[in-house]
């Protein structure tokens, strides 16, 4: 069909939504993303058209070696001549002239794929006073107004504005423009809505009213459930009208509705644009390794900006060029592709587009050692969205995400490569390609999820868990015993002190443990700040144990009242091949509050010591670096991206602090033969020695990043 016959129909185009559309069944292609490693975002602002330099944009774009581009096409605002009512055209496109068309046209030309990026969480006025069904309300009964621009309305996303009026959106550029995909920002809703539409659905769903603002409603849990299920419901019905219109085309959400569903997505971009506040600098490559342990070997690009990401909101700032590249480079290394996002196409600060441009011929000039295969890792670090959602609810910052993030940088300073599981997906592939699983707080689990975990034990592998890990079932409600208390081996008392104060932990050195190793000159070390009360149901080693709480003033009354007691704060276990480790405290959370290097190196030691094996990549040298080992169809990778910096846990990177020399050691797998190493960053050849199945490479510096490049047969 041509434009113009769309365009004379596109208006009265009937929109079907059926129960469950054929997108859903069909069998994904994501061949056309997988050719894609390097992409690149502009989104228009509604003053753009007419004032931005198109040919410098292209330009750019050839220098970058961009393979891919998503570019603004409708939502809130068209850049392009629609037909369909109520879709607001940019007031500064002139008549006769289509902004997104003659761009996406360009860049076609140029081999790139482009997705339309659309934005549907706001609508004018006209739109609002013609059609109050598509604007979200809040739970006092009132529509909302747009939080940012009062003279918006904040639209429903579950409703029939998405489900009926942006589906014909999608169709209608689907139709016109040769366009790989539709990207949808902001397309999930804007918060709880209040609505007739999601009152209706929901008691048709549940037999429920819509919960309230108390975490504690008893419909909150059936409306998180009905959201999602809502959501991909919403993602079928879009899919469908794309691809019905473009075959070959898909629907791609910024964000789904639920990790677990990213599965089902050719590829995805994972939108955490930049530091915020007190985000570490391997956060962009935590959600790399989320991502990817629920999309396996499909494509994940890392969307990052390269403006300014805190709550002020100052998106037409620039970052430091190190702050961009330390980000970037931090997810690359942990398998992200490459995605920069510039809001406006004027240009009022050029100072990021050496940056991205000089990080992009590198990605392209290594290409083919950053189309990864696999990881080496051994370890997995274990991921629960119903432990966030069921147990965590409106404090899952500190209850689940801190111990995460304290585990995560335990195992970075310890220089572990790792991976992550998510605990929807633990069939025995992917759970047997490591030999260790890090549960850190996955209070909520299911029987068969315990059982699961059992089994894996049971197989030869190797477990470390920490506070009220199995303590909850899947919908979050309390336990009478652990769900994994056949692998921990102890009883749950039934109490859980929320707040230890001046309590320590004392460090048995006559048990020579290695999990003591590192600390030979401490009798105690500071403890946790909560724990569980258990009781143990076999015999254990004491290398750890409990000093009680005692006061903390007035200074003269500051000793303990009890000597220490062979109350054990570590529980450990040897089961032939696999080893399992219980840490009734919340170690790993207490760590990311105060940062104790004594907690590191325990939990490293843990970590070395139920692994039971050698390392396939040791690393050593000064610094902090975050390590990830790949394997791609020739070669091995080991990346290391270098974090040491005084601004790593706060305010963006400003220079690079070089360290070195590193020795990294990368074990050779069984049957492969090394051909040559080189430096990717430094682009020369190190020194290089081999011994019993074991490549000992010697790095004489690392800026800001430096890959060891095996060429294998």
């Amino acid at each position: 069909m041509r434009r113009r016959e769309f365009l004379a129909g596109a208006a009265g185009a009937a929109v079907s939504v059926g129960s469950r559309s054929r997108a859903a069944e069909a069998a994904v292609d994501e061949a056309p993303f997988d050719r894609a490693m390097r992409w690149g975002q502009l989104a228009f602002v509604e003053n753009d058209p007419g004032r931005y330099d198109r040919d410098f944009w292209l330009d750019y774009f050839r220098r970058t070696h961009l393979d891919a581009v998503t570019l603004s096409a409708g939502g809130v605002v068209a850049f392009y001549p629609t037909k369909i009512p109520f879709h607001h055209r940019s007031a500064w496109m002139a008549e006769g002239t289509d902004p997104f068309g003659d761009l996406a046209d360009a860049c076609r030309r140029l081999g790139m794929l482009v997705l339309a990026r659309v934005d549907p969480h706001a609508v004018y006025p006209d739109a609002g006073a013609a059609h109050p069904e598509w604007i979200a309300v809040g739970e006092d009964g009132k529509p909302r107004r747009h939080w940012a621009n009062a003279e918006l309305w904040v639209t429903c996303g579950l409703g029939p504005y998405n489900f009926e009026h942006v589906t014909e959106i999608l169709r209608e550029i689907a139709t016109i423009y040769d366009v790989q995909g539709i990207f949808a920002n902001r397309w999930a809703g804007s918060g709880p809505c209040y609505c007739e539409s999601c009152r209706r659905n929901f008691k048709a769903a549940s037999g429920r009213e819509l919960p309230g603002s108390r975490s504690d409603d008893p419909a909150r849990r059936p409306y998180l459930l009905w959201r999602r299920q809502r959501l991909l419901e919403l993602w079928d019905v879009w899919d469908a009208a794309i691809r019905e219109r473009r075959p070959g085309a898909r629907f791609i959400p910024n964000g789904p509705p639920g990790l677990e569903s990213a599965r089902r997505a050719p590829f995805l971009a994972v939108d955490q644009q930049a530091r915020r506040g007190l985000t570490p600098p391997w956060a962009f490559g935590r959600s790399a390794k989320q991502y990817r342990a629920v999309m396996g070997r499909k494509p994940v690009a890392g969307l990052f900006s390269v403006g300014v990401e805190e709550p002020y909101r100052w998106k037409d700032s620039v970052q430091a060029g190190p702050e961009v590249r330390i980000w970037a480079l931090d997810g690359i290394a942990n398998g992200f592709r490459p995605w920069f996002a510039k809001f406006s196409a004027v240009l009022y600060d050029r100072r990021w587009l050496k940056t991205v441009e000089d990080l992009y011929a590198w990605h392209h000039r290594n290409e083919r050692y950053l189309r990864n295969e696999a990881p080496i890792a051994r370890v997995a670090l274990v991921y629960s969205e119903q432990t966030r959602d069921f147990y965590g609810k409106d404090e899952a910052e500190a209850k689940v995400d801190d111990h995460v993030k304290g585990m995560y940088q335990a195992l970075l300073e310890a220089r572990v490569p790792f991976e992550m599981i998510h605990d929807a997906f633990l069939d025995p592939d992917p759970l047997d390609r490591f030999k260790l699983l890090v549960l850190p707080n996955v209070a909520a689990l299911s029987e068969d999820q315990c059982r699961r975990f059992i089994e894996y034990v049971a197989r030869g592998g190797s477990l470390l868990a920490t506070f009220e890990t199995s303590l909850y079932d899947e919908t979050g409600a309390p336990r009478k015993e652990f769900g994994l208390s056949s692998l921990f081996q102890v009883a749950f008392e039934g109490q859980v002190e929320r707040r230890v104060q001046n309590s320590y932990l004392a460090l048995n050195h006559e048990t020579h443990h290695p999990l003591l190793a590192g600390l030979e000159d401490a009798l105690r070390i500071i403890n946790s700040v909560q724990r569980v009360h258990v009781r143990p149901q076999a015999a254990f080693p004491s290398p750890v144990t409990l000093i009680p709480s005692y006061p903390d003033l007035p200074m003269e009354h500051v000793f303990p009242r009890v000597p220490p007691t062979d109350e054990r704060q570590v529980y450990l276990r040897e089961l032939g091949h696999s080893r399992v480790v219980y840490f009734p405290g919340d170690i790993d959370r207490t760590f990311w509050e105060v940062l104790s290097g004594d907690h590191a190196r325990l939990l490293g030691n843990a970590v070395e010591w139920a692994t039971n094996e050698e390392r396939p990549v040791a690393v050593t040298g000064p610094g902090l670096l975050d390590v990830a080992a790949w394997r791609q169809k020739e070669s091995l990778t080991v990346h290391l991206v270098n974090l040491t910096n005084p601004m790593t846990m706060k305010g963006p990177f400003r220079e690079f602090v070089p360290v070195g020399p590193l020795t990294v050691k990368v074990r050779l797998p069984e049957g492969v033969r090394p051909r040559r190493v080189h430096l990717l960053v430094a682009g020369t050849v190190p020194h290089v020695e081999e011994a019993a199945g074991a490549l000992t490479v010697t790095v004489p510096s690392v800026r800001d990043h430096e890959v060891v490049a095996v060429d294998v047969s």
